[in-house]
């Protein structure tokens, strides 16, 4: 299967964002995201028992950095019983169409990829560790802030961090390079703290609670208490905090976006398309009256989408242009 097509098929936001790169740098992009999200398709199967998920997400990083050949059979041997997610299927069955792009990719950014792919099985292997296997075994919830923003790093950060060197990899930067994958960091977390407070419902009833013990002593509540739609006025303290915390950190956007020539506008496109969504997530965020509703989606619509990407050749070409919009958005954040 084309790399295009598997990226389509497991992520249509992100395959947006993608097939308007350059040719530079657009395979290296599709790879990493789609080994980053096998490795994650992988920590969360029900195929294999937890213990061998913990196994494979430890030694995937290795398969990557090795291409081991061995591991990779045995991987996918073990994987290859039938799914009930068509997604996690078709992507089960074409971790070699991924290792064989990632073998034409040039060497320096192999690196890179393998570092985000390593960042992020670090954080699929804390969640193995960390919560239950078993849905009777209840609910966990980590224990400090620093827990979850360490989380967030790690699945947000790193990828944001190594979106930044592609960028630099193929055109200047008109800030010092170290501020600039920074700042592309600092944005990635802010797409993971969306993740986390969108799929909360989600998460709860795989025994996961990422909002730290120490936020909901402060509201009164424990982790089960969030099953309940009814308690969601309750968390609103705990989502405010983190929205904030989110925007925060999506506010680099705007030096970050000017550091890019304009004249790389495909790269510009491509960057401020996943930051206007995320603030309108957050936007929705905000103002649904009951996030902890189990068949509710947060997820905005595809006028949103359109719009966004109708406008691309206004912001392409003007940081004012980007920075007023980006603005008004996040203006609706408390």
């Amino acid at each position: 299967m084309k790399l295009d097509t598997l990226l389509k098929k497991t992520s249509r936001s992100l395959y947006l964002s993608a097939r308007i790169l350059p040719d530079s740098i657009r395979p290296a992009f599709g790879i990493a995201y789609l080994l980053c999200r096998y490795a994650d398709t992988m920590a969360d199967t029900n195929l294999l028992p937890a213990s061998r998920r913990l196994y494979w997400v430890e030694k995937f990083p290795q398969i990557v950095r090795a291409e081991n050949l061995e591991k990779q059979i045995t991987l996918f041997q073990e994987l290859s019983g039938t799914s009930e997610n068509p997604y996690e299927k078709t992507l089960l069955l074409h971790l070699e169409d991924c290792l064989e792009g990632l073998r034409r990719i040039e060497p320096d950014l192999k690196t890179y990829i393998a570092d985000v792919v390593e960042a992020v099985c670090e954080g699929m292997k804390l969640d193995l560790q960390r919560f239950p296997h078993k849905k009777e075994e209840g609910i966990v919830a980590l224990k400090t802030q620093k827990e979850l923003l360490d989380y967030c790093r790690l699945m947000g950060g790193k990828p944001g961090f190594f979106w930044g060197q592609l960028i630099e990899r193929v055109t200047p930067v008109s800030i010092p390079k170290e501020i600039f994958f920074d700042m592309g960091q600092q944005i990635g977390e802010a797409l993971q703290i969306v993740n986390v407070l969108r799929d909360l419902p989600r998460d709860l009833r795989h025994g996961r609670c990422y909002f730290p013990q120490e936020d909901l002593e402060k509201e009164k509540l424990t982790a089960r208490d969030l099953m309940f739609t009814k308690n969601s006025l309750r968390f609103t303290p705990i989502k405010k905090h983190w929205i904030h915390v989110g925007r925060e950190k999506l506010e680099q956007a705007f030096e970050f976006y000017a550091a890019i020539p304009k004249r790389q506008w495909r790269i510009r496109v491509a960057v401020a398309w996943p930051i206007f969504w995320t603030a309108d997530t957050f936007r929705k965020i905000n103002e649904a009256p009951d996030l902890l509703n189990p068949t509710r989606r947060i997820k905005i619509s595809k006028k949103h989408i359109y719009a966004t990407m109708f406008a691309s050749p206004l912001f392409a070409l003007s940081n004012r242009y980007f920075e007023r919009s980006l603005r008004k958005k996040l203006n609706f954040l408390p």
